[in-house]
């Protein structure tokens, strides 16, 4: 089966297969902005990716390393609780160019 976008969801999005949420690509979602990596002031300390209500934060060996789009629907909770370092941000919401 392939990837779905909101327009094909069943009525009331009722989910009639168990563990198909990697299916249901909600990144078509997204409002008008996204998350965007300044590593430079990324201190890892995984508040970006234990906040974030859809899994859309990748992590790699212990690290934040960026966001999977195809499932980031641009609501900046991982930018707001980000302490980021020295006064600077790690994660900042930019307009999305579409």
């Amino acid at each position: 089966m392939s990837a779905q976008g909101w327009r094909d969801l069943t009525p009331g999005a009722v989910v009639l297969d168990a563990g198909n949420a990697r299916e249901v690509k909600t990144g078509t979602w997204r409002t008008l902005s996204k998350p965007v990596l300044k590593e430079e002031n990324c201190s890892n300390c995984m508040l970006c990716w234990l906040f974030c209500p859809d899994m859309a934060v990748i992590v790699k060996d212990g690290k934040m390393v960026g966001f999977d789009y195809d499932y980031c629907k641009g609501c900046g909770i991982c930018a707001f609780e980000c302490p980021g370092k020295k006064g600077q941000k790690a994660i900042v919401m930019e307009e999305e160019k579409k």
